[in-house]
């Protein structure tokens, strides 16, 4: 068994290193906006902050990866069809909780709610493990987002259905269009277990799928994924000393490696507080999302005048921090 997944993560490898050079080179031929005018006939392609060579395709079409729009939800005790230990984001806004299952955001990556009365947007790109939520209010208004079918350095490219610019998940920064600059505010949210969640919030909801035969909801479309050397569709370079592939807690511009702060459990930093915990599948691992490794429930807290209170984090790939945030501290022992 244990021979048979090494060869398999193996061969995922050698194919994910292939077609990245093929898709890189096919993406950057075509990282010309008169090509893309026609699917983007609203978008301002004059304004950018970064270079359009950066961008490729990530193979569907605009929308092709449908964001969840008009989500629909259960009880939290009426949702008797997710294991113990699969992988959730929890948001509570204004007392309104509700979990979003890895299951489902794998397949759609982009749900639009309303939560609490805040409007915001849930994210998730597998290729980067990356599970961010913002409030979509711009100059105080809401708006809708969608996949473009772009990414960059690996990472999904979301577009606001207003103005049609697009913008980086990771960051929350419009980086193509009207509102390139932009930057939505980061909502605080943890990448947990389902039972953690339900536990903290037996009164809460979970998202279900509007339509369950539409994708193969709680299995894992890039099985063997986080077990691979090098990440798929990224052309760039590497950090140093630590592992592309090595889930790290991203906090703003500073980076602790995921096996550091489970190795003490509890690391503190300034008024910081990390802390992990045993019992929450990897999305990225098994076909079964529920059959993945254990890769541990993250918090990440920062004390207050009212005692500890959550703050954003991501729990990413080494080499997506080393992407996006290249000046960026590194805690690794």
């Amino acid at each position: 068994m244990i021979e048979t997944r090494v060869a398999a993560s193996g061969r995922v490898a050698a194919t994910c290193a292939v077609l990245a050079l093929f898709l890189a080179l096919a993406g950057a031929a075509q990282a010309n906006p008169d090509r893309w005018r026609y699917a983007w006939p609203q978008t301002d392609f004059s304004k950018t902050s970064i270079d359009f060579d950066e961008i490729m395709s990530g193979g569907p079409p605009k929308d092709g990866i449908p964001s969840i729009d008009a989500p629909e939800f259960v009880p939290v005790a009426e949702a008797g069809n997710l294991a113990a230990t699969e992988p959730v984001i929890g948001l509570v806004v204004n007392g309104d909780a509700r979990a979003y299952p890895l299951g489902i955001l794998i397949w759609h990556e982009i749900v639009n709610d309303t939560v609490g009365g805040v409007p915001v947007t849930v994210t998730y790109c597998p290729l980067c493990n990356s599970a961010v939520v913002f409030d979509r209010r711009v100059a105080g208004k809401a708006t809708e987002f969608g996949t473009t079918g772009k990414l960059r350095n690996s990472d999904l490219v979301m577009y606001d259905r207003d103005t049609e610019s697009w913008w980086q998940q990771f960051l929350g920064e419009a980086i193509v269009g009207e509102r390139t600059g932009t930057r939505l505010k980061v909502l605080p949210a943890r990448l947990e277990s389902w039972e953690r969640f339900a536990a903290r919030h037996p009164d809460g909801i979970v998202l279900v799928p509007n339509d369950r035969s539409m994708r193969r909801y709680g299995s894992n479309p890039y099985a063997g994924y986080d077990s691979t050397s090098v990440p798929f569709l990224y052309g760039g370079d590497y950090p140093d000393d630590i592992e592309p592939m090595a889930r790290v807690v991203a906090i703003e511009n500073e980076a602790w490696s995921l096996e550091l702060v489970r190795g003490k459990g509890r690391v503190e930093s300034g008024d910081l507080v990390l802390t992990w915990e045993a019992g929450q599948n990897s999305a990225l691992d098994s076909r079964r999302i529920s059959s993945g490794r254990d890769v541990g429930n993250v918090v990440v807290q920062r004390r207050g005048a009212d005692g500890l209170e959550d703050v954003p984090y991501d729990v990413t790939f080494a080499f997506v921090f080393h992407a996006f945030r290249p000046d960026g501290i590194w805690h690794i022992e």
